[in-house]
């Protein structure tokens, strides 16, 4: 069975940050071929500003496009997606556009993904998170049935300051992200 996982990061959370460094090595250890997607050249100052954030995402969707080219997506058995902030819209809109359907891992989903996102996956939010409110992405994961996992006084980069705490927290949101990884495994294809 081939399996490819593809790894969105956000404007400043890259692929080396731990939420998909980690999940990267769950979905290697679970099977998954994998790509990582890697951005720039994106405007400054991109928080609050909606019009620099749609900039940022189209940006990142064409280099994504540029990047997969050559990847059939089909020719895979299963597809993983996993996506941190403004990649998750990138993640979402790309499977749109390729009309698959991969299971999708979205952590800090910013309120613009919801345009794109579909029931296909679970979502991780910080209760201080300043790129958007908990309660948009509590009523949008409702809206969708997505499972939500709310990390109390996390950030959008879902720490807390603790270091310790945020050890704890990243043991929680990788028991939960391969909790996931295992059960898509299972699925009939």
């Amino acid at each position: 069975m081939r399996k490819l996982a593809i790894f969105f990061p956000g404007i400043g959370y890259h692929t080396d940050k731990p939420l998909l460094y980690y999940s990267r090595k769950l979905a290697k250890r679970a099977g998954y071929e994998t790509i990582d997607m890697q951005y720039g050249g994106f405007p400054s100052d991109v928080k609050g500003n909606p019009e620099k954030m749609k900039q940022a995402f189209v940006s990142a969707l064409a280099q994504t496009e540029t990047c997969l080219q050559h990847v059939d997506l089909l020719s895979y058995d299963r597809l993983l997606f996993v996506s941190k902030s403004v990649g998750t819209a990138v993640a979402a809109a790309y499977a749109a556009s390729k009309k698959v359907l991969p299971a999708q891992v979205f952590y800090t989903p910013v309120e613009a993904s919801f345009s794109f996102i579909r029931p296909d996956g679970i979502v991780f939010t910080g209760t201080k998170d300043p790129w958007v409110e908990t309660d948009i992405v509590r009523t949008n994961c409702d809206r969708l049935g997505l499972p939500l996992t709310i990390i109390p006084d996390a950030n959008h980069s879902l720490e807390t300051g603790d270091p310790l705490q945020d050890l704890a927290v990243l043991s929680q949101i990788m028991t939960i992200t391969k909790n996931y990884i295992d059960r898509i495994g299972k699925e009939q294809l």
